[in-house]
């Protein structure tokens, strides 16, 4: 294992009763102080908002994307500005994913991920035919054409990692396959065997790519768990990816919404206590109580700033759509009892009329509400786990969000 002084890990408060715990994750480019929302910025950008405005949201750190910024602008181009935060003007941490979600689903799947080896098609599932699927699975690597240009590209856990170290992140994730609910188990346990001995290498390159690079800051490498929604292969992820040497992990994986506590219980049980655990792709607020009960530290979602660009707004008393007719007249603000920008500026009738008329403010005021309301949710998580108020804070707040 490399050696390294600029990351780290220490639990402060533990809830009793439950894995959730208060933290503080050290990077070459500042703290997070976990349970922590990390804002999604995909192509080294958070849709409709500033780095400026990110920072004056709370947001602790940005995730981005490894696929989309191979693709565009390219890892050297990010590299020679000085990093993905240099690049971005983003002076706090940065994530990067390693891209092997993105290069299965747009090429095999419209919104979930199949393997190029099954011929499994159903014409109400999101699972592209056969015939036009645009990557296929091997032991080495994905091959996958491109969803800008169709040119084709190969991905090895080798150049996951090579990539990601060229982007510079303070955090990477480990290349691996993201298999699709509609997979049968015997095909779960392939790929999650497949996606162990890709975690191994991934680990050797991270190692050479470390030892190359003494000039640049330590970057920490998370192992990615796998199994889908069965308890053996899940179990079985956390064993061995716990006993190698990463510096934290990732949850990920195609799961129902109702099984999402059980699984992150089943592997956050087995993976080290002590280091950082983040669970990819997930923000619905009642997801984010039950996963930080079960030990998550960390979670990224593009559901705030998406949500947002269709008018979705986020309240303490559930989500409103500000297209319906209701608020052409409403001179509230957007969320009366939110902190934001927007809500401190603007009101509801506003807001209406933007979207309706197309404007493209519209979507940078409702993306910078719905930001701060996500990032500031976690953060109450956080305080009243260290001042022993959760559960009435979790209880009062779910009642109110979720009433109708």
């Amino acid at each position: 294992m490399i050696s390294n002084n600029s990351f780290s890990f220490v639990i402060n408060k533990e809830l009793p009763g439950t894995l959730a715990r208060t933290g503080i994750i050290s990077t070459p480019h500042g703290t997070i102080k976990t349970p922590a929302f990390i804002v999604v910025g995909t192509k080294a950008t958070v849709k409709a908002m500033l780095p400026e405005q990110v920072k004056e949201i709370g947001a602790q750190a940005i995730l981005a994307n490894a696929y989309h910024l191979f693709l565009r602008p390219g890892p050297k181009v990010i590299e020679e500005a000085g990093g993905l935060s240099t690049f971005m003007n983003w002076d706090g941490p940065t994530f990067t994913d390693s891209g092997g979600f993105q290069v299965l689903s747009l090429g095999i799947g419209y919104k979930k991920v199949l393997s190029m080896e099954s011929d499994r098609y159903d014409e109400d599932s999101t699972i592209a035919r056969p015939s036009k699927r645009m990557a296929s699975v091997t032991e080495d690597g994905v091959t996958f054409k491109s969803h800008l240009d169709g040119k084709l590209h190969h991905f090895t856990p080798e150049r996951s990692i090579q990539i990601q170290h060229e982007l510079g992140a303070d955090i990477m994730f480990a290349f691996d396959e993201c298999t699709a609910l509609q997979n049968s188990y015997e095909y779960q346990r392939e790929s999650l065997n497949r996606t162990h001995r890709w975690a191994e290498r991934c680990l050797v390159e991270h190692h050479t790519q470390s030892r190359e690079r003494t000039n640049k800051p330590y970057q920490a490498l998370f192992g990615v768990i796998q199994g889908a929604q069965y308890k053996d292969l899940r179990r079985e992820a956390a064993k061995f990816l716990g006993n190698l040497p990463f510096d934290g992990y990732g949850i990920g994986g195609a799961l129902e919404k109702k099984l999402l506590p059980d699984i992150i219980g089943w592997v956050n049980e087995i993976l080290p206590k002590n280091k950082p655990k983040h669970l990819l792709g997930i923000s619905e607020p009642d997801d984010m109580f039950a996963a930080i009960e079960q030990g998550v530290d960390t979670f990224d979602c593009v559901s705030p700033t998406r949500t947002a660009r269709n008018g979705g707004i986020y309240t303490p008393t559930g989500r409103i759509n500000i297209l319906g007719a209701k608020y052409r007249f409403d001179y509230q603000p957007v969320c009366d009892t939110c902190d934001c920008y927007t809500c401190k500026n603007y009101s509801r009738a506003y807001l209406h009329h933007l979207f309706r008329a197309k404007e493209i403010l519209a979507s940078i005021l409702a993306s910078i509400h719905n930001e701060r309301f996500i990032v500031s949710l976690v953060d109450r998580m956080r305080e009243t786990i260290i001042s022993g108020d959760y559960h009435d804070f979790r209880d009062e707040w779910l009642a109110s969000y979720y009433q109708k």
